[in-house]
């Protein structure tokens, strides 16, 4: 559990304020044009989320001075590493569908405290999905309790994720329908916490700030989200980067576990 000198109560209510004004910022930026250019070998990253990170990170610490920070659209800073509680953000997930005015991005934020994410924020401003959870207590959307769906059945209409990852499962046929892909991957995994979607995959190299917030909402709405061998997350490594993840109820999250266990990836 958090030490007694971080304050849950006073975080909660900095995380959701500061997501909730980023959303509307993100929403106000979009009306106009927007500029955008290319990091690394082909990530869009635009001055939307820019901002959007700049308006988090001025709220978010300059309340809590004495947390880390770990963001997307932010200058690696390694004195996190040293802090048992740290900011993780992804200031737009799903760059590529805000730039093309699609409704399926969101901004992700967490809290992690020794490694697991303890309060949880994402918000998909063009779909007004606000989601959010606090360890221990459970996840809500908009307001209202969610919980995963239950049961072990394999219904390919609910289930997204890489179409690779998806069409490894048992008994997908020939024209078999499957759930669409969606943009942003915090806002995917948040959907299988409201019980939208049964299970979500994420394919390899997925990074601590696109999965902390969703982890913990996921897991106070009753389901399970691990690696696709069963192991759990853990957030704030030197390494921020994770292999191809699993999010779905218990029971169904179980069985397709133990199915990547009888047939592993290669």
């Amino acid at each position: 559990m958090p030490d007694a000198d971080i304050d849950l109560e006073r975080d909660a209510s900095l995380l959701i304020g500061a997501v909730r004004d980023a959303g509307a910022l993100a929403l106000q930026m979009r009306r106009g044009d927007v500029k955008s250019w290319i990091k690394g070998v082909s990530s869009p990253v635009s001055e939307a989320d820019i901002a959007v990170n700049d308006l988090i990170e001025t709220r978010l610490r300059a309340s809590t001075p004495d947390y880390g920070w770990l963001s997307e659209e932010s200058a690696e800073d390694a004195s996190r590493l040293r802090k048992p509680a740290v900011w993780v953000v992804d200031p737009i997930d799903g760059t590529r569908a805000y730039l093309a005015r699609r409704d399926d991005w969101s901004i992700s934020v967490a809290l992690v405290h020794d490694g697991l994410p303890v309060l949880a924020a994402v918000f998909a401003p063009a779909s007004d999905e606000f989601f959010f959870a606090h360890r221990a207590v459970g996840a809500e959307l908009n307001g209202a309790a969610i919980c995963a769906s239950d049961g072990p059945t394999l219904d390919f209409t609910k289930i997204t994720g890489p179409q690779p990852l998806v069409e490894r499962l048992p008994p997908l046929g020939e024209g078999v329908e499957i759930y669409p892909r969606i943009g942003s991957l915090a806002l995917r995994l948040c959907r299988v916490g409201s019980g939208r979607i049964d299970a979500a995959f994420a394919g390899g190299k997925s990074h601590d700030w696109d999965l902390a917030a969703a982890d913990l909402i996921v897991h106070e709405a009753g389901g399970q989200m691990t690696e696709i061998t069963g192991e759990p997350l853990v957030y704030n490594r030197s390494d921020v980067t994770h292999g191809v993840l699993i999010a779905a109820g218990r029971a169904r999250h179980r069985r397709i576990v133990e199915h990547f266990q009888a047939h592993p990836l290669l």
